[in-house]
């Protein structure tokens, strides 16, 4: 929270706030960290602006659009009217055009938020402010992204953000490595 040591990518599309990254109003891009990860364990707080939208990219090579060369676990403010039709895999905390995660467990809009994402081997967890919202195997479940969704299945990667415009801040960011899925 103090400095951009250990993230590459669109650094300046982003800004250190209070303790915080957060994507700067109006830009975008993608934030990620220097390391490859396969299984491993992320915790953190997030913070939405009205109908802010960012992403966490999940295995992402570093390359190309997180949601398909890697896979994307929405981050989004889906209560904003703007957002009334969007399809269930679209929704905050789903893995994007993959799986729908369960509603309903968001704070209000610019409080902050606890989020842990699990990824062990195909098997997905991601739990919002203490529950779980998603619990999923990915392996073989398809995709709405078509064939563009190339890294659904990646083993390894970069974890990162994926800023759409908004102003959303992450903080209290911590990473850890896990045994590999047997």
């Amino acid at each position: 929270g103090k400095t951009f040591t250990g993230w590459q990518g669109d650094t300046d599309s982003y800004e250190i706030v209070d303790g915080a990254i957060r994507c700067k109003a109006g830009k975008g891009g993608n934030l990620f960290t220097n390391g490859r990860y396969g299984d491993f364990g992320v915790r953190l707080q997030f913070q939405l602006p009205p109908g802010g939208n960012n992403g966490l990219a999940i295995r992402y090579p570093g390359t190309g659009d997180p949601a398909y060369a890697g896979f994307e676990v929405q981050v989004l403010d889906d209560s904003d009217a703007k957002y009334a039709t969007l399809k269930d895999y679209q929704y905050h905390g789903s893995v994007y055009g993959v799986v729908p995660s369960h509603r309903g467990y968001q704070r209000p809009v610019g409080e902050w938020n606890f989020e842990e994402v699990v990824v062990r081997g195909s098997r997905i967890t991601v739990t919002l402010n203490g529950s779980t919202i998603i619990d999923a195997d990915l392996a073989g479940l398809p995709t709405h992204l078509g064939d563009q969704h190339t890294g659904l299945h990646r083993t390894e990667g970069h974890f990162g953000f994926c800023g759409h415009g908004d102003a959303v801040g992450f903080r209290d960011i911590k990473l850890r490595e896990l045994p590999a899925a047997k």
